[in-house]
């Protein structure tokens, strides 16, 4: 089952950044006194309780602005695209995070934001779809907590006080939370190989699905955002049966330059999340942008197998460098994923199709391979031969390794002490490693453990 989605919203600088670093236990979210800092909707695994769900962080919805007064110096620009990014991220959410300020009480704003939610709500089976949560937070102090009783007023039920900065009241809301989590659901048993099709919209996804499937099952048109929703598609391709999940684009609503392509990250997440192996396709006449690369770092964050493809290749002007420079300025963009396979293709004209499902294919066949013993144990010693890093005095030494899992393969060391690992120590195991057992197209990891 797909974790649960979690959308932090409401009107600026009420904390919306904090609760998202509180939750997902990182510094992903840029936090700042002045309101409207975050433009951008950001997405993080978290977890209560065993029950894993993701978490999204929006930009702070004020209506009452109405995209002409901005939330801060130099923002005017962005007050309609952080609305979009909010609306878009209320729409796929599982369950609202309303979030709301004890110090500064009820606003006309939070109204406003409470009404937007009300009318996105819907009733199924008579319960009202997505759920929302009301947190006040700021309530760092007593008198803050028993003074939330004022946002009943807004009719979004019981509040919940809470301090992101210092965690008081979190686990309450928390339990709260993952009580509107679906229970787990038995799944069909599905043994196919499942691709899914991710990139900005417009990059050529449903072209592509409609060539590997052989009929036009997706609309294509040069509107970004004509694919609405996931939509999987069953082959057979040499005997073994295939889903191909083509991911949706967001249609932007009105002019809306800055940042569009960002919609598309929340929908490709859900893909990423099913798939065993992504295809992440971009634009050849674009170039890769960061938004490619933001999509890339989903894939290895969800410890994906992936394919970069290049599409509209035949739109490119080219002379016999072309595809070197353009190889080196990918391999140089997506720098943390230089084992991925890369193909140049058009969707269109159909040039080099016949390679995406054979290298997708022997992608997956390298998520499950499995090593010897033996063999890793002397790459482990070749490497100890090479290189032997120290810290404050201390050696680190490998005594030994095995595999204990495949899908994504992961490899446990036995050490004197695993925090002598470093980064840069990790990554050279690594492409020693790689030298001999490629791993084609998908991440390997780590575990470093005292012997």
């Amino acid at each position: 089952m797909n974790k649960p989605i979690v959308a932090l919203v409401g009107r600026p600088n009420v904390g919306k950044s904090t609760l998202f670093n509180r939750l997902t236990g990182d510094r992903k979210a840029i936090v700042d006194e002045i309101p409207g800092t975050t433009r951008d909707r950001l997405m993080s695994d978290a977890d209560w309780a065993g029950r894993p769900f993701y978490v999204i962080d929006t930009g702070g919805i004020d209506p009452s602005m109405g995209g002409k007064t901005p939330l801060s110096i130099g923002s005017a620009d962005f007050i309609v695209e952080i609305k979009e990014q909010a609306a878009i991220a209320i729409a796929d959410a599982d369950t609202i995070l309303f979030v709301v300020d004890a110090i500064s009480g009820v606003t006309p704003a939070d109204q406003e934001v409470a009404e937007i939610l009300r009318r996105r709500q819907k009733l199924v089976d008579g319960i009202l779809t997505p759920p929302i949560l009301l947190v006040v937070n700021k309530a760092d102090s007593k008198t803050f907590r028993e003074e939330a009783y004022q946002f009943y007023e807004l009719g979004m039920g019981d509040p919940f006080p809470l301090s992101s900065i210092h965690g008081t009241g979190t686990g309450d809301m928390l339990d709260a939370l993952v009580a509107t989590f679906p229970e787990d659901l038995e799944t069909e048993e599905d043994d196919s190989v499942k691709i899914a099709l991710v990139g900005k919209p417009n990059v050529g996804k449903s072209s592509l699905l409609n060539r590997l499937v052989g009929e036009e099952r997706m609309i294509v048109s040069d509107i970004p955002g004509t694919t609405r929703d996931a939509i999987d598609s069953k082959i057979e391709f040499d005997g073994i049966p295939v889903t191909l999940i083509d991911t949706a684009g967001i249609r932007r609503r009105g002019k809306v330059d800055v940042g569009v392509e960002k919609y598309s990250v929340l929908r490709s997440m859900r893909a990423i999340e099913r798939a065993d192996v992504a295809l992440l396709l971009i634009d050849a006449i674009e170039g890769i942008t960061a938004q490619d690369a933001h999509i890339a770092g989903y894939i290895l964050e969800a410890r994906k197998s992936c394919v970069v493809v290049v599409n509209k290749w035949d739109a490119i002007e080219k002379d016999t460098h072309t595809m070197v420079e353009f190889t080196e300025k990918i391999r140089n963009d997506l720098n943390f994923m230089d084992y991925v396979p890369l193909l140049f293709i058009s969707a269109k004209t159909g040039q080099r199709l016949e390679q995406v499902m054979p290298m997708a294919l022997k992608v997956q066949e390298e998520r499950l391979a499995r090593m010897t013993t033996s063999s890793l144990n002397r790459i482990i010693q070749h490497v100890q031969d090479l290189h032997t890093p120290s810290r404050a005095g201390r050696v680190f030494k490998m005594y030994y390794g095995t595999q204990v899992r495949s899908d994504p393969p992961t490899f446990m060391i036995y050490c004197n002490e695993p925090k002598l690992a470093h980064f840069t120590f990790i990554r050279f195991i690594e492409n020693t490693l790689r030298e001999e057992y490629p791993f084609t197209g998908t991440p390997i990891f780590f575990v470093f453990k005292k012997r």
